[in-house]
């Protein structure tokens, strides 16, 4: 069993460090304040304070070599939607370079599928970099900024392993909800979507067998965004129309090189992922 430091424990990182710890690992999981370790009380997973900044009282490295870690696991989210994403590069910065103070072993990044360019309509692992961002107008500024990250710990980890995740759905996270919100929606472009179990059991499994490299992580078979938001709807027994639907093509992420290091998906097929996200009424 090993010892893993979870950093950013909130929707993904907290039931990703649960599991972990019923897997037999000791896992420390990071919030940015004392008020929100709480969480942690009733738990076996141990809690801890860390902002990613050189503010901190105590730096991250003394942390994870108080605590033995040998894997560390980044699990926080970039923050375009709050404004913070700039912030995002320079967290990952600091991340690397303690975790390399600590002479940890393996760091593990949970990334997105943001990074694709626009231009792209089978979106494999190898088609997006920053080095072809570099190079290319269709790669949005979020992209840019979390392809520097990726880059970061490529530089500096040979045991790296970037997970990008599609749209995550599960407890909380019900797509249902979104649907009225959507300007438009296509019957051409697919749905790539991902259920929280199997985000967290990809991470699981790249730590446990030690995978490396860049990885996709969305469900193997998708539908179109109409019919995924037209069934999410029927699942959750909502009375909300579809937005108008457009025959606009988009990207399709693929997930052929995770398939092929040996992980299995809990929900094969989008659809399959629906009853498995909770009621709409708890979001």
């Amino acid at each position: 069993m090993t010892t893993i430091a979870i950093i950013g424990a909130g929707w993904l990182g907290a039931p990703l460090a649960e599991k972990l710890t019923d897997k037999g690992h000791t896992v420390y999981a990071s919030r940015r304040s004392k008020d929100n370790l709480s969480a942690f009380n009733q738990s076996a997973t141990t809690g801890f304070v860390t902002s990613l900044s050189d503010n901190d009282s105590k730096p991250l490295s003394e942390q994870l070599i108080e605590q033995g870690s040998r894997v560390v696991v980044g699990c926080f989210p970039p923050g375009f939607r709050s404004g913070g994403g700039d912030n995002y590069y320079h967290y990952w910065g600091y991340l690397i370079e303690h975790a390399q103070k600590a002479n940890i072993d393996k760091v593990v990044m949970v990334s997105s599928t943001t990074v694709y360019p626009a231009d792209v309509l089978n979106a494999r692992e190898e088609t997006s970099s920053l080095a072809l961002a570099n190079h290319s107008a269709y790669f949005s500024d979020n992209a840019k900024i979390m392809l520097k990250a990726e880059q970061a710990l490529h530089d500096n980890f040979d045991s790296g392993c970037v997970f990008r995740m599609s749209g995550l759905i599960g407890p909380n996270r019900h797509p249902a909800r979104f649907a009225a919100k959507l300007k438009q929606l296509s019957n051409k472009a697919p749905a790539n979507m991902v259920h929280l179990d199997d985000a967290i059991n990809a991470v699981i499994y790249g730590i446990e067998n030690d995978l490396i490299g860049v990885f996709n992580v969305t469900s193997p078979e998708s539908v179109n965004k109409a019919d995924f938001y037209r069934a999410a709807i029927k699942q959750a027994q909502l009375n909300v129309d579809l937005p108008p639907i457009s025959k606009e093509e988009d990207k399709r992420i693929v997930t052929d090189r995770l398939l092929q290091a040996g992980y299995l998906y809990q929900y094969n097929s989008v659809l399959d992922a629906l009853p498995h996200c909770g009621e709409i009424n708890d979001n």
